[in-house]
């Protein structure tokens, strides 16, 4: 058990090695770039380096909290987790806890069927794809196939944008820090709006996207995508990719433009522009909102589980935890349900922005 940044250089490369043999493992949020960069900005990411025989056989990046409570490395951030490792590879997972010194240890996002975990998996659910290995026109025509009416929208959205606001451009993969100041000033009041928490209001995590934004090599990178209408940016998105995959993370836009859909416009050219720059697929991440059925042309799996120890701090974890799992796994099965709890949320947002303006209002000058 190390920290990321601890591992050699033949480390590194025995992980890119093992994630590339395995089609499963095609995410960047099992890379070991985005393991070091969370190991520079949080102290209680560690890695297991599993060794037969004198060889590398995998590795298991995690995060250790107080009282042996693991969590899956980058928690809430990521849509992806597991273990890197020789295909078929299969550890005593309590076992590995106890070598860990973990007491517990929650997954949502684990690659679905890992030998290690499958046994401790309570639900496993599709992360919807957009998927270019037979080429973006047959993307398109797949789309088009889900929902012609979506897509003939879409498009007419997207001509009557150009024609009133200014002719429309789309930029892959910009180098611009100013660029990304504004999707993440975006994606900051879009949580306020909709009633969620604010991540970016957390300057490690603002600060992990910039570091992610500044990474640049063949099979690692983040990539910022932005639409323009004549001079002005109206919808973007970060993510980050490895040579073949794009995972989406932070899609967002400008409300003075949402009578256009720009979120739904940018995806279409972003598709496009991921196509043409020889990725294979963009992984939407599970669950959320109905526009991903309409795009994906595939499927991924991920599960949900939980490995524990006996003792109290995974008994007490438990009881904490498995209602609340419960309760999301209701609502994001039932489209009515969800539908609610949007709104719900979205009217909390509204009510506290109106409370925080009004808090503005009423401040004495000179106050700050």
């Amino acid at each position: 058990m190390v920290r990321p940044g601890d591992l050699g250089e033949s480390e590194r490369s025995r992980w890119r090695e093992l994630q590339k043999a395995d089609p499963t493992l095609d995410n960047p949020f099992l890379s070991v770039e985005f393991a070091l960069a969370m190991d520079r900005l949080r102290d209680y990411v560690r890695v297991a380096v599993i060794q037969d025989g004198g060889q590398i056989a995998g590795f298991f990046p995690y995060e250790r909290h107080s009282f042996g409570i693991g969590k899956p490395l980058g928690g809430f951030l990521t849509t992806c987790h597991g273990l890197i490792a020789e295909a078929g590879l299969k550890l005593d997972a309590k076992a590995l806890l106890r070598a860990c010194r973990l007491s517990v240890y929650d997954f949502d996002h684990m690659v679905a069927g890992q030998p290690t975990f499958a046994a401790f998996e309570t639900d496993v659910r599709p992360a919807p794809v957009m998927d270019f290995t037979s080429g973006f026109a047959a993307w398109i025509d797949q789309v088009k196939a889900n929902s012609p009416k979506n897509l003939k929208t879409v498009r007419y959205k997207e001509r009557k944008l150009g024609r009133e606001q200014g002719e429309l451009r789309f930029e892959w993969a910009s180098a611009d820090p100013e660029v990304l100041k504004t999707l993440l000033d975006w994606k900051s009041d879009q949580y306020r709006r909709t009633g969620r928490v604010d991540r970016f209001a957390q300057p490690w995590i603002v600060e992990l996207t910039e570091q992610m934004h500044a990474e640049r090599s063949a099979d690692f990178s983040g990539v910022l995508t932005m639409l323009y209408s004549g001079d002005v940016p109206v919808a973007g998105h970060f993510g980050l990719r490895t040579a073949t995959t794009l995972v989406g993370w932070f899609p967002a836009y400008d409300t003075e433009f949402a009578k256009y859909s720009p979120g739904i416009v940018h995806h279409l050219q972003m598709a496009e522009a991921a196509a043409e720059a020889g990725l294979h697929m963009v992984d939407m991440g599970k669950g959320g909102k109905e526009y991903k059925d309409w795009l994906k042309s595939g499927e991924l799996y991920v599960s949900e589980g939980r490995v524990s120890r006996p003792s109290a701090t995974a008994a007490v974890h438990w009881m904490g935890r498995t209602p609340f799992n419960k309760a999301r796994t209701i609502v994001t099965d039932r489209p009515s349900l969800y539908r609610v709890a949007d709104r719900v949320l979205k009217g909390f947002g509204r009510v506290r922005s109106s409370l925080h303006q009004e808090s503005a209002v009423k401040e004495p000058e000179g106050v700050r």
